[in-house]
């Protein structure tokens, strides 16, 4: 007979395993701006997407074992297929395609003795702002609503964390891309620098991404049928101008902006102009002669 181990082990061992394997990615970035939602990762690869459409208004973007993902997202369009075939079209939404990869990762960690080393999301665009849908779903079934933004994968946290300092609501396209990409190349933190081969100080910024080493897509809110549209080549590479050229110019603005702070102690008080308007105290608004002398 096998050894014995508890349900409570088994299933930490698991959330372990599949955790580790999701770490070792590259994290993804989701977010929304004017237009609609921004998708970014990282990927060199031309033939292996990360992101994908699932839907007319619903995107796909996942990380950690690409064979693992790329089952869940042909079920995924398969689902929706036959949903929208069945129904409605207006019945497929990113809820329904969420809850049913939440029993879907449910089922597999829990039965399976290896669970899927994956993360993914799935987005919706709607007719306004208000109404785009981001929902994040681990390897264990969890299911998380994420308003405005989302970092998953590899170094999620710190990506999270840089990510929430640069994002605003109403961002274009041109800013909400430059935010996720100074996101993404944020320095490591100091735990995972120091258990890392690299010496803290050999440098504290990751190299800048370019336009081959990123996949980029969008759902563009202004499209009325199918709103996934990819960002490559000279597009992608003037988006990234843009961005990098809108983060100099606000960095070089930030230091302007202490001329309006207050004098030191050691600053001399400036001429006093007299006063024009009427002086507190007169009844006629005519300035009152000063008393003594």
């Amino acid at each position: 007979m096998p050894f014995y181990v508890s349900p409570e082990q088994a299933m930490r061992d698991k959330a372990d395993y599949a955790r580790k394997g999701v770490a070792r990615g590259r994290s993804c970035v989701v977010l929304q701006y004017a237009g609609g939602i921004l998708l970014v990762s990282p990927n060199a690869s031309s033939a292996l997407h990360k992101l994908s459409e699932l839907y007319d208004r619903i995107a796909f973007a996942a990380v950690g074992r690409y064979n693992e993902y790329e089952n869940l997202r042909k079920a995924g369009v398969t689902y929706a297929d036959v949903t929208g075939y069945q129904f409605d079209r207006n019945d497929v939404t990113a809820r329904g395609i969420a809850n049913w990869y939440a029993q879907t990762l449910g089922t597999i960690f829990t039965e399976s003795p290896k669970p899927f080393e994956v993360e993914i999301v799935v987005a919706e665009v709607g007719d306004t702002p208000d109404a785009d849908q981001i929902y994040r779903i681990t390897f264990d079934g969890s299911v998380s609503d994420e308003p405005g933004f989302v970092a998953f994968g590899g170094q999620a946290d710190q990506v999270a964390a840089q990510l929430k300092e640069r994002f605003s609501d109403g961002m274009s396209l041109a800013e909400a891309l430059g935010a996720a990409l100074a996101a993404l190349a944020a320095p490591p933190s100091s735990s995972s620098s120091s258990s890392s081969s690299v010496s803290p100080g050999n440098g504290d910024q990751q190299p800048a991404l370019n336009a081959a080493q990123l996949e980029v897509a969008i759902l563009d809110r202004a499209r009325a049928h199918r709103t996934f549209r990819r960002l490559r080549g000279p597009r992608l590479e003037e988006l990234i101008a843009e961005s990098r050229a809108a983060t100099a110019t606000s960095a070089s603005s930030a230091p302007e902006s202490g001329s309006d702070a207050k004098p030191g102690p050691d600053a001399k008080p400036g001429p006093e102009e007299p006063p024009t308007g009427p002086v507190p105290g007169s009844q006629d608004g005519t300035p009152k002669p000063p008393s003594g002398k």
